[in-house]
Protein backbone atom coordinates (compact mmCIF):
# COMPACT_ATOMS: atom_id res chain seq x y z
CA UNK A 1 0.00 0.00 0.00
CA UNK A 2 1.25 3.75 -1.01
CA UNK A 3 0.91 6.64 0.46
CA UNK A 4 0.51 9.71 -0.53
CA UNK A 5 1.49 12.94 1.01
CA UNK A 6 0.15 16.50 0.02
CA UNK A 7 1.46 20.00 1.08
CA UNK A 8 -1.18 23.01 0.55
CA UNK A 9 0.09 26.36 1.32
CA UNK A 10 -1.85 29.47 1.79
CA UNK A 11 -1.00 33.07 1.87
CA UNK A 12 -3.38 35.46 3.89
CA UNK A 13 -3.30 38.99 3.75
CA UNK A 14 -4.82 40.33 6.68
CA UNK A 15 -6.36 43.97 6.90
CA UNK A 16 -4.21 46.32 9.86
CA UNK A 17 -6.88 45.28 12.56
CA UNK A 18 -6.32 41.96 11.89
CA UNK A 19 -2.56 42.72 12.07
CA UNK A 20 -2.21 43.97 15.10
CA UNK A 21 -4.92 41.14 16.54
CA UNK A 22 -2.33 38.84 15.13
CA UNK A 23 0.98 40.15 16.89
CA UNK A 24 -0.81 40.52 20.09
CA UNK A 25 -1.76 36.76 20.20
CA UNK A 26 1.88 36.20 19.38
CA UNK A 27 3.41 38.94 21.63
CA UNK A 28 0.69 36.63 24.53
CA UNK A 29 2.15 33.47 23.44
CA UNK A 30 5.83 34.56 23.85
CA UNK A 31 5.09 36.07 27.19
CA UNK A 32 3.59 32.63 28.88
CA UNK A 33 5.89 30.71 27.58
CA UNK A 34 8.74 32.60 28.58
CA UNK A 35 7.15 32.93 32.08
CA UNK A 36 6.63 29.40 32.48
CA UNK A 37 10.36 28.71 30.81
CA UNK A 38 11.98 31.17 33.66
CA UNK A 39 9.50 29.08 36.62
CA UNK A 40 10.81 25.79 35.03
CA UNK A 41 14.28 26.54 35.14
CA UNK A 42 14.22 28.15 38.45
CA UNK A 43 12.48 25.24 40.01
CA UNK A 44 14.64 23.02 38.51
CA UNK A 45 17.81 25.25 39.96
CA UNK A 46 16.11 25.23 43.62
CA UNK A 47 14.47 21.79 44.05
CA UNK A 48 16.26 19.95 40.88
CA UNK A 49 12.06 18.96 40.06
CA UNK A 50 10.46 20.13 36.59
CA UNK A 51 7.11 21.68 36.78
CA UNK A 52 4.20 19.74 35.43
CA UNK A 53 2.24 20.74 32.77
CA UNK A 54 -1.07 20.19 35.14
CA UNK A 55 0.99 22.70 37.55
CA UNK A 56 1.31 25.14 35.32
CA UNK A 57 -2.21 24.70 33.96
CA UNK A 58 -2.48 26.01 37.44
CA UNK A 59 -0.14 28.82 37.41
CA UNK A 60 -1.64 30.17 34.39
CA UNK A 61 -5.33 30.81 35.75
CA UNK A 62 -3.97 32.56 38.61
CA UNK A 63 -1.94 34.17 36.32
CA UNK A 64 -4.42 35.76 33.86
CA UNK A 65 -6.52 37.41 37.04
CA UNK A 66 -3.25 39.21 37.43
CA UNK A 67 -2.69 40.68 34.43
CA UNK A 68 -4.91 42.11 32.05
Amino acid sequence: MKIIERAYKYRIYPNKEQQILIQKSFGCSRFVYNHFLAKKIESYKNDKKSISYNECSKLLTTLKTELE
